[in-house]
Protein backbone atom coordinates (compact mmCIF):
# COMPACT_ATOMS: atom_id res chain seq x y z
CA UNK A 1 0.00 0.00 0.00
CA UNK A 2 1.37 3.42 -0.93
CA UNK A 3 -0.02 6.99 0.24
CA UNK A 4 1.09 9.81 -1.92
CA UNK A 5 -0.39 12.59 1.17
CA UNK A 6 0.39 16.71 0.43
CA UNK A 7 -0.16 19.08 3.13
CA UNK A 8 -2.98 21.37 1.82
CA UNK A 9 -4.81 24.80 2.44
CA UNK A 10 -7.69 23.35 0.24
CA UNK A 11 -8.75 20.53 -1.69
CA UNK A 12 -11.22 19.20 -3.29
CA UNK A 13 -12.89 16.33 -5.65
CA UNK A 14 -15.49 17.15 -8.33
CA UNK A 15 -16.77 14.23 -10.32
CA UNK A 16 -19.37 15.19 -13.50
CA UNK A 17 -19.53 18.82 -12.61
CA UNK A 18 -20.28 18.38 -8.42
CA UNK A 19 -17.96 18.39 -5.16
CA UNK A 20 -18.44 15.08 -3.61
CA UNK A 21 -15.58 15.64 -1.45
CA UNK A 22 -13.69 18.55 0.19
CA UNK A 23 -11.09 20.04 3.21
CA UNK A 24 -9.98 23.46 4.27
CA UNK A 25 -6.78 22.86 5.64
CA UNK A 26 -5.39 19.33 6.16
CA UNK A 27 -4.30 16.46 4.50
CA UNK A 28 -5.11 15.05 0.89
CA UNK A 29 -4.05 11.65 0.92
CA UNK A 30 -4.16 9.67 -2.53
CA UNK A 31 -3.64 5.73 -2.12
CA UNK A 32 -2.81 3.13 -3.94
CA UNK A 33 -3.80 -0.77 -2.77
CA UNK A 34 -1.75 -3.59 -3.87
CA UNK A 35 -2.39 -7.48 -4.25
CA UNK A 36 -1.17 -8.32 -0.91
CA UNK A 37 -3.06 -5.38 1.20
CA UNK A 38 -5.71 -6.13 3.14
CA UNK A 39 -7.61 -4.39 6.07
CA UNK A 40 -5.09 -4.26 8.67
CA UNK A 41 -2.44 -2.53 6.33
CA UNK A 42 -5.04 -0.45 5.44
CA UNK A 43 -5.22 0.62 9.70
CA UNK A 44 -1.82 0.75 9.36
CA UNK A 45 -1.39 3.67 6.92
CA UNK A 46 -4.74 5.42 8.33
CA UNK A 47 -2.87 5.73 11.54
CA UNK A 48 0.25 6.93 9.98
CA UNK A 49 -1.20 9.30 7.94
CA UNK A 50 -3.11 10.68 10.53
CA UNK A 51 0.06 10.72 13.08
CA UNK A 52 2.71 11.92 10.53
CA UNK A 53 3.72 15.59 11.05
CA UNK A 54 4.06 17.32 8.57
CA UNK A 55 2.79 20.94 10.20
CA UNK A 56 4.87 23.72 12.49
CA UNK A 57 4.19 24.12 15.52
CA UNK A 58 3.78 27.97 16.27
CA UNK A 59 2.71 27.29 19.69
CA UNK A 60 5.97 26.21 21.18
CA UNK A 61 8.76 28.84 20.37
CA UNK A 62 11.66 26.18 20.79
CA UNK A 63 9.66 24.35 18.29
CA UNK A 64 8.39 26.81 16.16
CA UNK A 65 8.79 26.33 12.26
CA UNK A 66 9.34 22.73 12.75
CA UNK A 67 7.45 20.00 11.52
CA UNK A 68 6.10 19.18 14.95
CA UNK A 69 2.30 18.83 14.72
CA UNK A 70 0.22 16.12 13.03
CA UNK A 71 -3.47 16.67 10.99
CA UNK A 72 -5.00 15.54 14.07
CA UNK A 73 -3.29 17.88 16.15
CA UNK A 74 -4.28 20.65 13.96
CA UNK A 75 -7.75 19.84 13.44
CA UNK A 76 -7.45 19.85 9.79
CA UNK A 77 -9.61 17.56 7.24
CA UNK A 78 -8.45 14.46 5.34
CA UNK A 79 -9.17 14.01 2.07
CA UNK A 80 -8.80 10.20 0.75
CA UNK A 81 -8.96 9.60 -3.16
CA UNK A 82 -8.01 6.32 -4.53
CA UNK A 83 -5.36 6.56 -6.94
CA UNK A 84 -4.34 2.83 -8.31
CA UNK A 85 -1.67 4.68 -10.77
CA UNK A 86 0.51 4.75 -7.53
CA UNK A 87 1.02 0.66 -7.42
CA UNK A 88 2.30 1.53 -11.57
CA UNK A 89 5.96 -0.03 -12.19
CA UNK A 90 7.89 2.33 -13.79
CA UNK A 91 11.47 1.34 -14.21
CA UNK A 92 11.62 -0.37 -17.38
CA UNK A 93 9.96 0.86 -20.89
CA UNK A 94 7.61 4.35 -21.15
CA UNK A 95 4.40 2.93 -20.44
CA UNK A 96 3.43 2.08 -16.97
CA UNK A 97 2.69 -1.19 -15.79
CA UNK A 98 -0.56 -1.61 -13.65
CA UNK A 99 0.33 -5.16 -13.03
CA UNK A 100 1.01 -4.77 -9.00
CA UNK A 101 -2.52 -2.85 -8.35
CA UNK A 102 -5.11 -4.52 -6.79
CA UNK A 103 -8.21 -5.81 -8.85
CA UNK A 104 -10.66 -2.83 -9.18
CA UNK A 105 -13.84 -5.00 -7.33
CA UNK A 106 -11.38 -5.76 -4.18
CA UNK A 107 -9.61 -2.73 -4.02
CA UNK A 108 -13.14 -0.68 -3.52
CA UNK A 109 -14.10 -2.73 -0.78
CA UNK A 110 -11.04 -2.51 0.85
CA UNK A 111 -11.00 1.55 0.02
CA UNK A 112 -14.54 1.99 1.45
CA UNK A 113 -13.14 -0.01 4.79
CA UNK A 114 -9.83 2.18 4.81
CA UNK A 115 -12.11 5.00 4.56
CA UNK A 116 -14.52 3.88 6.98
CA UNK A 117 -11.65 3.35 9.37
CA UNK A 118 -10.53 6.61 9.07
CA UNK A 119 -13.83 8.11 9.87
CA UNK A 120 -13.71 6.49 13.71
CA UNK A 121 -10.06 7.72 14.09
CA UNK A 122 -10.88 11.32 12.80
CA UNK A 123 -14.02 13.89 12.68
CA UNK A 124 -13.21 15.80 9.27
CA UNK A 125 -12.53 12.75 6.31
CA UNK A 126 -13.80 13.32 2.58
CA UNK A 127 -13.62 10.98 -0.28
CA UNK A 128 -13.68 10.86 -3.65
CA UNK A 129 -15.51 8.28 -6.03
CA UNK A 130 -13.62 5.41 -6.61
CA UNK A 131 -13.15 3.93 -10.18
CA UNK A 132 -14.64 7.61 -11.37
CA UNK A 133 -13.32 10.57 -13.36
CA UNK A 134 -12.54 12.92 -10.80
CA UNK A 135 -10.92 16.21 -11.02
CA UNK A 136 -9.04 16.56 -7.75
CA UNK A 137 -7.98 20.30 -7.25
CA UNK A 138 -6.04 21.57 -4.46
CA UNK A 139 -3.25 24.59 -2.62
CA UNK A 140 -0.51 22.37 -1.95
CA UNK A 141 1.03 23.80 1.49
CA UNK A 142 4.75 24.08 1.25
CA UNK A 143 5.16 22.20 -0.77
CA UNK A 144 5.20 19.46 1.24
CA UNK A 145 4.68 15.71 -0.27
CA UNK A 146 5.56 12.66 0.66
CA UNK A 147 5.35 8.88 -0.23
CA UNK A 148 4.27 6.90 2.66
CA UNK A 149 4.38 2.30 2.34
CA UNK A 150 2.92 0.07 4.72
Amino acid sequence: MKALIQRVKHASVVVDQQCIGEIEHGVLAYIGLGHEDDFAAAQRMIDKILTYRIFENDEDPAKFGKLDKNVQQIGGGLLLVSQFTLMAKTDKGRRPDFGGAMAPAAAQALFEQLVDYAKTKHPNVATGQFGADMQVSSVNDGPLNFLLEI
